[in-house]
C-alpha cells in the first residue's frame, strides 16, 4: 500500500468549476456524473452499489475510511463507483471487523479519488447547478488538457448501462428447499436485496438484463422482481418488453428504483432526468395508503413523471417523498404488481421499509395456494 495523500489532485467540473485537493486511491484520472451521498455512514456498500456505475461520488459525511473495510459489506464483487470525493481521507482504520484499508481497496479496485475538498461548498454548488459531468485527475494537473478530456464524456441521458453491470449467467441464491420460487431481474442488484427474500424463504434464480421472460417462464417461478440498476430507464427497450410480458402473466411483481421505472414505462408513463435526484438514507417517505412516514435509503437520478400517472387508469400511486412530493412508490390496479423508487433493502440505511418484502412474500404464497386449489 502507498500513501498518495501528500500528492495533489484536481477535481473539474462541466461548467469549468476546479476543485485542488489531495490523491485518495489509485493515481489516474477518471470521469463520470457527479452526484452527493447524504449518508453518515455506510460507505462501503455505496462504493459497490452498481447503481453507482458510472458515477463520482461525494460523500457529505466528513470522514471517509476510518472504519476500513469489510469483505462482507459489499453489494457486488467490485467497486461501482467511478470516483470519490470527500473531505478526510482515513487510510488508518479502527474496527477490529476490517480486513483491510481504503486506500489497499481501492488501490486493488482501481479506484481514483480526490479528498482534502470543501465537500460542503461542492455539494451547495452540485445542489444549485444540478448533477453534471466532472474529472478527477492526480497524474494530470493541466486544467486545459482535464477539460479537452471532460468534453468527450457523454451525458447519463440516454445511457444503457444494465447490460453491463448484470451477471454474465443465471445464478441461484438461498436454499433450493424453500417453499417460495423467485425469479430475479438482474439489471444492477445490491446483495441485500437478495439475502432480504432468502430470509423469507425464497428461493432465487436470477437472470441477467436481456433475458427472455420465455426463459424466465420456464423456471416456474411464483413471482417476478425487477432489481435497481444504473442509467437512464428511457433507452431500456428490451426490459420494457420484458416488464409487459411479466405483468401479462398475472403473477406478482416487485420493483425495485430502476425496477419501478420501468413498471411506469411499462404503462406509458414517461420517466425524467432528475434535477439532482435522490442519494442517501435519510429521506422521508409518505405512504399514502397506510397513512404512515418512514425514513427511506435512495440512490436514483430519474424518477417517473408524476402528471402521467394522475392521468392514467391503471396505476395508482402508493409513496409520495416528502421532500419534493416526487412519485416513490406505485401499484398497478387489477394486478399483484407494485414498485417503490427507493431502497427497503437498506443496506446501508434504515430499516423501515422492509414490510414491503414481507407484502410481496404474501403475495406469492397467496397466488401458489390458489393455483394448488
Amino acid at each position: 500500500m502507498t500513501n498518495y495523500s501528500k500528492l495533489p489532485a484536481i477535481l473539474l467540473l462541466e461548467d469549468g468549476t476546479v476543485y485542488h485537493g489531495k490523491a485518495a486511491g489509485k493515481i489516474g484520472t477518471t470521469t463520470g456524473e457527479i452526484c452527493f451521498n447524504t449518508g453518515t455512514t455506510g460507505y462501503q456498500e455505496i462504493f459497490t452499489d452498481p447503481s453507482y456505475y458510472g458515477q463520482i461520488m461525494v460523500t457529505t459525511n466528513a470522514h471517509i475510511g476510518n472504519y476500513g473495510i469489510a469483505d462482507n459489506e459489499s453489494e457486488s464483487s467490485q467497486i461501482q463507483i467511478a470516483g470519490l470525493v470527500c473531505k478526510n481521507y482515513s487510510i488508518n482504520y479502527s474496527r477490529n471487523q476490517a480486513d483491510s484499508s481504503i486506500q489497499k481497496y481501492f488501490e486493488d479496485g482501481n479506484l481514483v479519488g480526490i479528498s482534502d475538498i470543501d465537500t460542503r461548498s461542492l455539494v451547495r454548488h452540485i445542489r444549485n447547478k444540478g448533477a453534471m459531468n466532472a474529472i478527477i485527475s492526480s497524474e494530470i494537473l493541466d486544467v486545459a488538457e482535464l477539460k479537452k478530456q471532460l468534453d468527450r464524456v457523454p451525458s447519463m441521458a440516454g445511457l444503457e448501462l444494465s447490460s453491463v453491470v448484470t451477471t454474465d449467467k443465471p445464478y441461484y441464491y438461498g436454499n433450493e428447499d424453500a417453499p417460495l420460487r423467485l425469479a430475479v431481474l438482474d439489471l444492477g442488484i445490491k446483495r441485500n436485496i437478495l439475502r432480504n427474500f432468502d430470509a423469507r424463504k425464497v428461493y432465487a434464480k436470477v437472470f441477467p438484463a436481456k433475458t427472455s421472460f420465455a426463459e424466465m417462464e420456464a423456471w416456474g417461478a411464483d413471482g417476478y422482481f425487477v432489481s435497481n440498476g444504473p442509467g437512464d430507464p428511457a433507452a431500456m427497450d428490451y426490459a420494457v418488453q420484458t416488464m409487459k410480458d411479466i405483468l401479462a402473466s398475472n403473477k406478482p411483481l416487485f420493483g425495485i428504483c430502476l425496477g419501478h421505472q420501468l413498471l411506469a414505462l411499462a404503462h406509458g408513463i414517461r420517466t425524467t432526468k432528475m434535477f439532482n435526484g435522490h442519494r442517501g438514507i435519510n429521506h422521508p417517505v409518505k405512504n399514502i395508503i397506510e397513512n404512515r412516514c418512514e425514513i427511506t435509503s435512495q440512490n436514483h437520478g430519474f424518477g417517473v413523471v408524476a402528471e402521467d400517472i394522475e392521468k392514467s387508469d391503471k396505476i395508482e400511486i402508493t409513496h409520495v417523498n416528502l421532500n419534493d412530493q416526487s412519485i416513490e412508490g406505485i401499484r398497478v390496479k387489477g394486478k399483484n404488481a407494485f414498485s417503490v423508487q427507493y431502497h427497503p433493502e437498506s443496506s446501508p440505511g434504515p430499516h423501515d421499509s422492509r414490510y414491503l418484502f414481507d407484502e410481496f412474500v404474501q403475495l406469492m404464497e397467496n397466488g401458489k395456494s390458489v393455483l394448488a386449489s
